[in-house]
């Protein structure tokens, strides 16, 4: 049978480099191969390249590289080989006899593609906004833009298979900061009617839920305020009814939202609109995080500018001390101090009042993710492979955690404030129990007390995790993660036995977070799936799939108060809000009610 002709042109190829480039950080080399190449007048450039698309490509060669390599026919392949594949090398087998010579493929419902997506690595589309912390970012429907105290897995529960390949990048630069700007320049608001009901509504579109949860499909609302993929959202801790949500374009809404989602009404626009987008031409939003009291919001941009924001879209204050694209903005648990992590390599610590830079502090890799253990220690990672405990009072890190053997993506301090879990692309997350030793009212060191835990068991990079905030009978914690191996995991964190493995995602895991009363664990991914698990029953009690073509979910906020209510907004890759109201599915009022 006749197949159709392969095609490669050095015009797509160029063009896949220069996408690369951009990606990476590398916008002078970037410039000259456009020029150079000509690429402004190719057909290929005005095209939607996927965030980290050339290293899918080449991640793929690799992968039929080594079926090349291991196949022996009869559907038989290799199984004890431990050499890895690389681009560079040749690959030489290195069998180990203690492992299975050979699997058969016929022996399961698995496929050559399934084996080799299960084995893959893919190149992130954490890239777009680019937290890279996890960084969220843009994503096609195919990809997007981001510990050995384990249990043994014949205890773990597996319930399918279904991992696949995602792709991420890489992005490489570093440089110094100086002055503080506090004009607000650059910051300029579009729309902002202090109406609340602005003259033209905006209709909200309205999803219907998986097949088998037909009664529930009056649940999702999707509001459509931007014009670009939303990375970020997060709901006002004080101020219920407020919405924050920023995207691609660098545009913040702010949205007033009735505690009663009536599906059936429309909705006005958002009660304020801020365009932070300036003349550089990635202004992405990358980060959203509201302080204590509800009265300011933080804004963390692609274009290296930090901005706080009042609840009424007023610019408090601006900075661009920061000379790389700023991944993480978090205020203190008392709102005092704010924190930034920073592609160029540092972070920095702000006095919120007085409206400047308290201390920076530099890692020698780009800074990823923060997180505030109290109102005085906070604690970065970075790409450096290490994260550092920091103190508001000292210019130097209290702690130097090591132990993790790629970039740390992300990490979460507990509610208590007295243990860091921490995830990596070494495939691993850690857990790290911090005691705080006073010699001195001035003193904070910080040593480790006892042991870290080490949770392994995912098969790619580890990009999310998450506390609950109820502890179990006897004491005990339970830690999430997140994996572009498209599985989430539940653990003990006490113990680091892993209680679960969901595998419901066909794509990269973007996004994971516990409910505020611990009930439920809800995962996002590239694959435009919302999963829902009761952590008592560990497993799926609903679904969500987005009905777009660009599905991906980057970012979730969940919302819970004693007024009852209880929802999720979410960052869609479809330009909208999603908005999943939890009172209005049944099954999940008879699991509460049981």
């Amino acid at each position: 049978m006749a197949t159709a002709p392969i095609t490669i042109n050095a015009d797509e190829v160029n063009c896949l480099i220069y996408s690369y480039l951009k990606d990476s950080g590398f916008q002078h080399t970037a410039f000259s191969l456009l020029n150079e190449g000509h690429l402004q007048h190719s057909v290929h450039l005005e095209k939607q390249i996927p965030r980290g698309e050339l290293i899918e490509l080449l991640i793929k060669a690799l992968l039929y590289t080594e079926v090349e390599a291991h196949w022996r026919g009869n559907n038989d392949m290799i199984g004890n080989c431990t050499t890895g594949f690389s681009l560079l090398e040749t690959h030489v087998c290195s069998l180990n006899p203690n492992l299975k010579p050979t699997v058969n493929l016929s022996a399961s419902s698995a496929s050559i593609p399934a084996m080799m997506a299960a084995q893959s690595v893919t190149a992130s589309e954490r890239s777009d906004s680019q937290k890279r912390k996890a960084s969220t970012p843009v994503v096609e429907e195919s990809h997007v833009d981001k510990r050995q105290r384990t249990a043994e897995l014949d205890n773990v529960d597996v319930e399918e298979k279904n991992p696949d390949v995602s792709s991420r990048r890489s992005s490489v630069r570093g440089a110094n900061s100086e002055n503080v700007d506090t004009s607000k320049k650059g910051a300029k608001r579009v729309k902002s009617p202090k109406s609340k009901s602005p003259a033209s509504p905006m209709p909200v579109s309205v999803t219907k839920s998986v097949p088998g949860n037909e009664d529930v499909n009056d649940t999702v609302l999707q509001l459509t305020g931007h014009e670009a993929e939303v990375f970020v959202c997060s709901w006002n801790p004080i101020h219920h009814h407020i919405l924050s949500s920023g995207s691609k374009d660098a545009v913040v809404n702010l949205w007033e939202l009735p505690q009663a989602l009536d599906i059936k009404a429309t909705f006005p626009k958002p009660y304020q609109t801020v365009d932070c987008s300036t003349t550089k031409t990635d202004s992405d939003l990358t980060s959203l995080d509201w302080n204590c009291l509800g009265t300011l919001l933080s804004v963390g941009s692609y274009d290296a500018t930090l901005r706080i924001f009042t609840a009424s879209a007023e610019l408090y204050f601006e900075s661009r001390v920061h000379k790389g694209p700023i991944f993480a903005t978090r205020f203190s648990r008392g709102g005092k101090w704010l924190a930034t992590a920073s592609l160029d390599n540092t972070v920095c610590l702000w006095d919120v009042e007085k409206k400047q830079r308290r201390m920076q502090y530099k890692h020698r890799g780009i800074c990823l993710d923060l997180d505030w253990l109290d109102d005085e220690l906070f604690a970065s990672c970075s790409a450096d492979k290490v994260i550092h405990v920091l103190s508001v009072n000292h210019a130097e890190p209290v702690a130097v955690l090591m132990g993790h053997d790629g970039e740390v993506n992300q990490i979460k301090a507990n509610p208590s404030g007295t243990r860091i879990v921490s995830c990596s692309d070494d495939m691993t997350s850690r857990i790290w129990e911090m005691r705080r030793v006073k010699q001195s009212p001035e003193s904070d060191r910080i040593t480790i007390s006892g042991e870290m835990t080490v949770l392994e068991g995912h098969r790619n990079w580890v990009t999310g995790v998450s506390w609950s905030p109820l502890k179990m009978s006897g004491d005990r914690e339970l830690v999430a993660t997140a994996s572009f191996d498209s599985t989430a995991r539940l653990w003990d964190a006490n113990t680091g036995t892993c209680l679960k493995v969901f595998t419901h995602h066909k794509k990269p895991i973007y996004t994971i977070a516990f409910s505020p009363d611990g009930r439920w664990l809800a995962t996002g991914g590239g694959d435009g799936w919302f999963h829902l698990y009761d952590t008592a029953g560990l497993e799926k009690v609903w679904s969500w799939l987005s009905d777009h073509q660009k599905r991906a979910i980057f970012e979730m906020s969940w919302q819970q108060h004693e007024s009852g209510v209880d929802r999720v907004a979410l960052a869609l890759q479809s330009h909208k809000v999603g908005l999943i109201d939890l009172t209005r599915i049944p099954a999940l009022q008879k699991l509460r009610s049981t």
